[in-house]
């Protein structure tokens, strides 16, 4: 499915939101000496490096320049051991669907568990208020469910999971090292300041404003400003200006 997904999703993309300045991936490159990534048409994939250890974040389309653009970074797919999935929507995915050109058949994913239960079929996948239905994924990868606040170590990488539903039923953020957080499609950054994401993509749009609070309130209540990078819209490392308008 993900390879005609993918394709479809750029023409409709390309059709609806051109020359709106709505999608502002990164070019391919690096952010500073951890973070590096690669565009796909309106989306980025992001590589997080520390030590001899690189995990990924998202795995964008079933995109055919994949593998050249990590070349492009240094980065072999062979090396990519983790995968990290913020939600299930074909552009986070796409790289790993099973009729992708399974780069990374080899690397463990990792899923919230109540994202998962779109990859089981308990729920489908809603956008445009409902209207219409997407097609169950299927991710042939061996995963790890993670649930709302639970930590991780992976080589010295400290990975937090934390649940900030709304766009989907069970998308996560990932904050990694206390440094950044990697929060794929729950804020749009605009000149001004940060968004709740598109609302007429999400399952629950008051859902997804109110997660982003707590998801602020989490932050602050720490004393955190790490570097927010999003799927669609760069990145910033001023949370005021993130929560601008959230």
């Amino acid at each position: 499915m993900s390879k005609s997904a993918s394709k479809f999703q750029k023409v409709l993309m390309s059709w609806v939101y051109r020359g709106k300045e709505i999608f502002k991936p990164l070019n391919t490159g690096a952010i500073d000496e951890h973070v590096r990534c690669v565009r796909e048409y309106v989306a980025n994939i992001f590589f997080y490096t520390k030590g001899n250890t690189t995990i990924m974040i998202d795995a964008g389309y079933s995109y055919d320049r994949l593998q050249e653009k990590m070349d492009w970074l240094g980065i072999d797919p062979k090396e990519i051991k983790h995968i990290l999935i913020t939600h299930l929507d074909t552009d986070h995915i796409g790289a790993i669907e099973a009729d992708s050109d399974q780069l990374f058949s080899h690397a463990q994913v990792y899923i919230g568990d109540v994202e998962n239960r779109y990859l089981t079929g308990e729920v489908r996948r809603r956008v445009m208020n409902g209207w219409f239905k997407l097609p169950k994924v299927v991710i042939p990868n061996k995963k790890t469910l993670l649930h709302d606040g639970e930590v991780l170590d992976i080589d010295g990488i400290k990975i937090e999971t934390i649940l900030v539903p709304g766009h989907t039923w069970g998308h996560v953020v990932y904050l990694i090292d206390d440094e950044y957080l990697f929060s794929a499609d729950t804020i749009w950054l605009g000149a001004d300041g940060g968004y709740s994401f598109i609302n007429k993509l999400a399952e629950d749009n008051k859902l997804a404003v109110e997660s982003l609070a707590r998801l602020e309130s989490i932050l602050r209540e720490r004393g955190l400003n790490p570097k927010i990078i999003t799927g669609h819209t760069g990145w910033a490392d001023d949370i005021n200006f993130v929560f601008a308008h959230t």
